[in-house]
């Protein structure tokens, strides 16, 4: 419980910083508005507006009083009754800190699975009264946001985007399946990365990843000119259909898939070998080594050594780039901070009880995410991407005067 605490500390501290505190206040206003609302139903008996004859009393208006918090003055409308009193729970005295209330806000934004678990965690803290229809607004209130984000438009161009996939386990009406979440990142032509989309399917089939690209390409999404991925099933067929541009495989997991394939002894003979080719200080050289890599397994590990060469072109597509973005390109690397965060929420709920409650729980950290970045240092600098973009507009001006028909 101790662990569970301090990791709930150190969110709050990283929540409070300067450039989270309008986020935070506007979302603690609003889940303390919620609760007020749940706790003065439970103590009268009655929803607002509601007809009930277990109703003791009526609500009569509100009271204004300001909230200071560490992230700044809260004004609140406290609920007045006609007869009795209502004083909020959370403003009482007791051991219960705000601090608490705040950790209980970021259980139910990112744990946001289940209505009977963001209600338990409420009950365990003292703020009782939620009842599960509260619970269930609070959780709706997050989805909007969330759809928000997910529906936003995409202004700019995007030289470079990053898709990934994770398999998580959603319970149905016949059982509990298996869906993918898949995620795109994007570097914007100023060089700050954002979250551009996600999104749930049934199956990582070309079909899939094609509604969902083309989902980005509705928003906005332009100027890929370099797509970095592993090799999820039927992503490289949808890339080229829909985004028309090069894609990079994840060299750190081509790496691993290799060694998968070749014995124990043999691993660090392969790992070394493949290694050497991405370290190569320019395409034709990178080219030549692999070529020799080939020839040096074909006898020793041939499944290897097959594959290697059937990957040539779509492990080496980053050496057509600016070499001070060539660490970023050439692997899914940089997102795996993100991954473990959503990896460790998902290990805590276990199965999800439908697609909203994934989406909510992954959404609410990846918005999170996407503003750290954009606050945060740029990613790549702006006069690298501008030649990029430049380069590739020039190349299709090229394209399009070789196609001109002859006077």
């Amino acid at each position: 419980m101790a662990e569970k605490s301090m990791s709930l500390d150190e969110l709050v501290r990283k929540l409070m910083g300067d450039e989270h505190a309008d986020v935070l206040r506007e979302t603690l206003a609003w889940f303390v508005r919620e609760l007020m609302e749940a706790e003065v139903t439970a103590q009268i008996g009655a929803g607002l507006h509601e007809r009930s004859a277990e109703r003791t009393t009526y609500r009569n208006g509100y009271r204004e009083r300001a909230w200071q918090t560490r992230a700044g003055d809260v004004a609140l409308a406290i609920p007045r009754l006609r007869s009795g009193t209502y004083f909020p729970s959370f403003l009482e005295p007791r051991s219960r800190s705000e601090k608490a209330l705040v950790a209980v806000i970021q259980e139910a934004y990112v744990n946001g699975v289940s209505t009977r678990k963001v209600e338990r965690l409420v009950t365990q803290l003292g703020l009782t009264g939620m009842s599960r229809s509260a619970v269930s607004r609070l959780c709706a209130g997050l989805d909007e946001q969330v759809r928000l984000f997910r529906e936003r438009p995409l202004e700019g161009q995007y030289p470079y985007l990053w898709l990934d996939a994770r398999v998580e386990k959603v319970r149905e009406r016949d059982g509990v399946h298996a869906k993918a979440l898949v995620v795109a990142y994007g570097v914007h032509e100023t060089g700050r990365r954002e979250v551009l989309g996600i999104d749930v399917g049934e199956a990582e089939t070309e079909a899939f990843w094609r509604e969902f690209l083309r989902s980005l390409r509705a928003r906005g999404l332009s100027g890929v000119e370099l797509c970095v991925s592993d090799a999820h099933e039927g992503l490289k067929a949808a890339i080229a259909k829909v985004l028309g541009c090069p894609w990079q495989r994840c060299t750190v997991h081509f790496l691993r898939d290799m060694l998968g394939h070749c014995t124990k002894d043999q691993q660090p003979l392969v790992s070394g070998a493949i290694r050497q080719i991405f370290a190569a200080e320019d395409a034709v050289e990178a080219h030549t080594r692999l070529a020799e890599v080939v020839v040096a397994l074909e006898q020793t590990a041939p499944k290897v050594a097959r594959l290697l060469r059937e990957a040539e072109d779509d492990l080496l597509a980053f050496m057509s780039f600016p070499r001070e973005h060539w660490c970023k390109l050439r692997s899914t690397n940089p997102l795996e901070r993100v991954n473990r965060e959503i990896g460790r929420r998902s290990d805590v709920v276990g199965i999800y009880p439908n697609d909203a409650a994934l989406i909510r729980l992954a959404g609410s950290l990846l918005i999170e995410q996407n503003d750290e970045w954009l606050v945060g240092r740029r990613y790549l600098s702006e006069e690298s991407l501008r030649e990029v973009l430049t380069r590739a507009a020039d190349a299709e001006r090229t394209v399009e005067v070789t196609a001109l028909p002859a006077a």
